[in-house]
């Protein structure tokens, strides 16, 4: 589901507008990255029954370019994860 498709499901459901169900999507987008940012020391950020959104920190390793075979050094980085929560789950059918 794209963006747009998205938006477009929340003005039917919610029986609005697109422009406000745009503003309301954005609004929850943009809360949820200041909280991230907010939440970079602690690395975690839930939300009651939809999930879990953390920052983890992957350490330096090393690789091998598959095209050569030579070995490469991989910087140390963040990553960022989710995890549903288990009634979220469920409504997929997971």
């Amino acid at each position: 589901m794209s963006k747009s498709d998205f938006i477009e499901a929340v003005a039917k459901k919610g029986k609005i507008s697109k422009a406000d169900a745009k503003r309301a999507v954005e609004l929850v987008f943009d809360t949820l990255e200041t909280g991230l940012k907010s939440k970079k020391k602690e690395g975690r950020y839930q939300i009651g029954t939809f999930g879990t959104f953390s920052i983890t920190q992957r350490a330096a390793r090393k690789g091998r370019n598959p095209r050569t075979g030579e070995p490469i050094k991989i910087k140390a980085s963040k990553s960022l994860r989710f995890r549903p929560s288990s009634q979220l789950k469920k409504a997929a059918g997971c």
